[in-house]
């Protein structure tokens, strides 16, 4: 991370105190997931996604100030910034269930890697503006961005389809047509949270995209490190290198996400097995790669390979992340399976910078950073491996609202009463 130099002033840090500023974002961003899932329940996406957003945003205005203070207030603001994060995804996936028809889901997820095209631009950006203008505009350019995004979002955003005024009548009853028939009923519902707890395709989807995460970061927050301290590179020249994959990602994951949907509408592949796939291709892919990145000596090959570990990483949209939308399509428990798995995969996002500062205590030491590619590549396949035993497309018998479900039970026993008479007819005939 190009900018913790900068934060820790001419204080000599050790990696270890390094690694915790940059984590201090995830240990509160893990702790909101539920909160995430509960408060868009009771206030709705627009409400929740957008003030989460503004408070990352003054935070990120804040920032300099804190940093000549004292890197202690850098930590409590990263936090902060965390926990509003950790907010964003359920709220997200709460609308999915409202919005997308099954057979588009797949190419939707796609726009959640609208991450990467931010990831990708914020690197080379950051560089140039470290260079010419000083990192504290950094901090100032996207916070006022951020608040400038929000602006937008409070006037153009709506929870649900029947909510917003511009809507055509045709690509309402589209949608409508095109939704699950507990989302067409959608009313505010309590969560089974102890029937999540206790499903075993929610945590496979957990457990693997913990993995997914933990390599992920290796190449996020530690790559700019690696290519530092090891290829030698210069702030542009890293921040130019370190983002272009990031731009590639969200084309590779509408690409991923379209071939998952062709599968799935030309009926070549079952839903569950197109998860499945995608998620191998996610994570065993640049699981083997990232271990070879350690013994590559030509600079072009390595970056080549590092490249395309973090293109592969993309596929996830079209497996268990899209996987969440599948087993609980109804508006309210998606968010909250989300805020769930979140919890549990997310813990990687601070574990996994805290593990590289606690493996790599010379940041120039080559063996060390093989060390770390290492756990990471055998983590990301080995917690594939317990998505590819338990996980599954099928919507659980939770997700169907109690008066549907109610519905349906008074359903089948009025066809078994009918059936039974037809039986008793047929006898006495």
């Amino acid at each position: 991370m190009y900018l913790i130099h900068y934060i820790c002033g001419s204080e000599d840090h050790s990696s270890i105190v390094k690694s915790v500023i940059i984590s201090s974002f995830y240990w509160c961003y893990v702790l909101s997931q539920v909160v995430g899932g509960v408060s868009t329940q009771a206030f709705g996406t627009k409400c929740v996604f957008g003030w989460s957003q503004m408070a990352t945003a003054l935070c990120s205005l804040l920032m300099p100030l804190a940093a000549e203070f004292h890197y202690a207030v850098v930590i409590f603001l990263r936090s902060i910034q965390g926990f509003a994060s950790g907010l964003t995804w359920p709220a997200m996936y709460a609308m999915v269930g409202y919005w997308i028809p099954t057979t588009e889901r797949s190419r939707f997820m796609s726009s959640f890697q609208g991450f990467s095209i931010g990831i990708g631009l914020t690197y080379p950006l950051c560089g140039f503006i470290i260079t010419n203008f000083g990192w504290q505009l950094v901090f100032y350019t996207t916070g006022a961005l951020g608040i400038g995004w929000c602006i937008l979002w409070y006037n153009l955003a709506y929870n649900t389809p029947q909510e917003h005024p511009r809507i055509t009548k045709e690509e309402l009853n589209y949608i409508e047509l095109n939704i699950g028939e507990d989302v067409r009923n959608a009313y505010t519902v309590k969560v089974p949270w102890g029937q999540i707890f206790r499903s075993l395709p929610v945590w496979a989807i957990a457990v693997t995209t913990f993995g997914r995460i933990f390599i992920h970061y290796v190449f996020i927050v530690n790559g700019p490190t690696f290519m530092n301290h090891i290829l030698k590179f210069e702030f542009g020249t890293n921040g130019i290198l370190s983002g272009m994959p990031f731009l590639c990602s969200y084309i590779s994951s509408v690409f991923f996400c379209y071939i998952a949907d062709k599968l799935l509408y030309h009926k070549i592949l079952g839903l569950t097995t197109v998860r499945k796939l995608f998620t191998a291709l996610s994570q065993v892919v640049p699981g083997l790669l990232i271990l070879c990145i350690g013994y590559i000596d030509s600079i072009p090959f390595l970056l080549t390979t590092w490249f395309i570990a973090v293109i592969f990483i993309t596929a996830s949209y079209a497996g268990a992340m899209a996987n969440i939308i599948d087993i609980a399509p109804n508006y309210g428990h998606s968010g909250a399976v989300l805020a769930f798995c979140q919890t549990i995969h997310m813990s990687a996002s601070f574990l996994s910078p805290l593990t590289v500062g606690f493996l790599v205590t010379q940041e120039d030491s080559i063996d060390q950073w093989r060390i770390v590619f290492e756990v990471s590549g055998i983590i990301a396949m080995v917690t594939y491996m317990f998505y590819q035993w338990f996980g599954t497309a099928q919507i659980q018998s939770w997700n169907i609202q109690q008066p549907i479900r109610n519905q349906l039970q008074e359903t089948e026993k009025m066809f078994s009463k009918e059936n039974g008479a037809t039986q008793l007819i047929t006898k006495a005939k």
